[in-house]
């Protein structure tokens, strides 16, 4: 079973996250912030993960403790449910068209955390959240879920597209790098043994 639950409290967040890589895309979500909730929804969604995502945090300061934090747990669960990562096909890319936004996205999971992030965002606000805690959310989870990550922006001009396209291409392309290829399943995909 390639599930997952979390739960950390710091001074600042106190979070609750369950993760069923092997899920359906159903999700229930409240993060204590609208948009973000909008683009966990999507995660999941796209990603075929159940997700269950509750969280209290000092959002009277602002967003920044819970969009790091989210990040930070959500690579938690997926180190955790991976396990030693055996037979998983690794690597995926997506090229994901949103409107206008033409978005790539990349991992490996690599036993290595790098977040590679040419993104240009045009507002500093989508909602109610700063825009440059999407790049705080994704550098949390690369050094916890020890992933290589990266987004390249190829088009776009909507503040709010881009952002949608990075988190539905991220979705995707974890689902098929999660996925388990039933040619190689007892193998661990690195010369090295480990991953």
């Amino acid at each position: 079973m390639r599930q997952s639950q979390i739960e950390r409290n710091t001074r600042e967040t106190r979070i609750r996250l369950s993760l069923d890589l092997d899920g359906t895309g159903n999700f229930d979500i409240d993060t204590g912030c609208g948009f973000l909730n909008h683009m966990m929804e999507l995660f999941a969604r796209h990603g075929r993960f159940d997700l269950t995502l509750k969280c209290q945090g000092d959002t009277d300061v602002d967003y920044h403790h819970t969009v790091e934090d989210i990040g930070i747990v959500l690579g938690q669960a997926f180190a955790e449910a991976l396990g030693d990562k055996r037979g998983i096909y690794r690597y995926a890319d997506i090229s994901l068209p949103m409107d206008e936004v033409l978005m790539l996205c990349a991992v490996d999971i690599s036993g290595r955390d790098t977040l590679g992030y040419d993104v240009d965002i045009p507002c500093q606000k989508v909602g109610d959240m700063d825009t440059e805690l999407v790049k705080e959310f994704f550098l949390g989870f690369c050094r916890k879920a020890q992933i290589t990550l990266h987004f390249h922006q190829f088009a776009g001009e909507n503040t709010h597209h881009i952002i949608e396209a990075m988190f539905k291409a991220f979705g995707r392309c974890m689902d098929r790098a999660t996925a388990v290829d039933e040619k190689y399943r007892d193998e661990i995909p690195s010369t090295k043994g480990l991953l």
